[in-house]
């Protein structure tokens, strides 16, 4: 069973003896890299769906790992249970996973540590979790295939980012590198490309574009 590069980053970034909820488990592959990394980790697998479950349940039998990893049907974080301090999403697009935690915002107060991997509206994201009692422990680039992805590390806790901040990412200015470059350069392409295909009509859509272009300019060039 392969793992791919940015589930394995994920893994990575899993705190030793944490008790985590991975909601949309597919197959368990993460769930089952996790518990074999002898960090005293316990997981609940979880998916909405009955056939991706079944095959996660052989998996995890075949690993002999039942004893670690719990298996759950359900809908986002109703598969919680007590002592679960870190939910994993990963894999789903962002307003998805916003969607997720308003649909049980009880249960997403009692979590310590969010690691999400959102595949777009990373930036809503960001500001979901800062605005609802979280701020930015880690963000990291994953490169996988010919996309990068971004994952975010969110911790219970406060703290104010300005616009630039929620934009890019608050660790990523820090650390920017060569996948900050590359990503924001295609980010950059993308939004000159949507520029040209507008029509006339939408001024204010085709500035804001262009301010976001200086922005990212102004990063990629320090």
């Amino acid at each position: 069973m392969k793992l791919n590069t940015r589930l394995k980053k994920i893994g990575d970034l899993v705190e030793a003896n944490s008790f985590c909820l991975d909601v949309g488990c597919d197959h368990a592959l993460l769930d089952i890299y996790l518990v074999k990394q002898n960090k005293d980790i316990q997981v609940i697998a979880s998916d909405i769906a009955e056939g991706p479950l079944e095959q996660a349940k052989k998996n995890i039998q075949r690993e002999r790992l039942e004893e670690k990893i719990q298996t759950k049907l359900g809908d986002g974080l109703s598969t919680y249970e007590e002592g679960v301090d870190t939910v994993i999403l990963s894999g789903m697009g962002g307003r998805n996973m916003i969607g997720i935690c308003k649909n049980d915002f009880k249960i997403m107060k009692k979590i310590k540590t969010f690691i999400v991997s959102p595949n777009n509206y990373q930036e809503d994201v960001k500001r979901f979790f800062c605005k609802n009692g979280f701020y930015l422990l880690n963000e990291e680039f994953v490169k996988d295939g010919k996309f990068i992805y971004q994952i975010l590390i969110f911790q219970k806790g406060k703290k104010k980012y300005s616009k630039k901040e929620y934009f890019f990412g608050p660790v990523f200015l820090q650390k920017k590198g060569p996948l900050f470059r590359e990503y924001y350069l295609r980010e950059y392409k993308s939004r000159e490309i949507l520029i040209s295909l507008l029509p006339g009509n939408y001024k204010f859509k085709k500035m804001q574009l262009q301010k976001e272009m200086k922005m990212i300019q102004n990063e990629i060039e320090d």
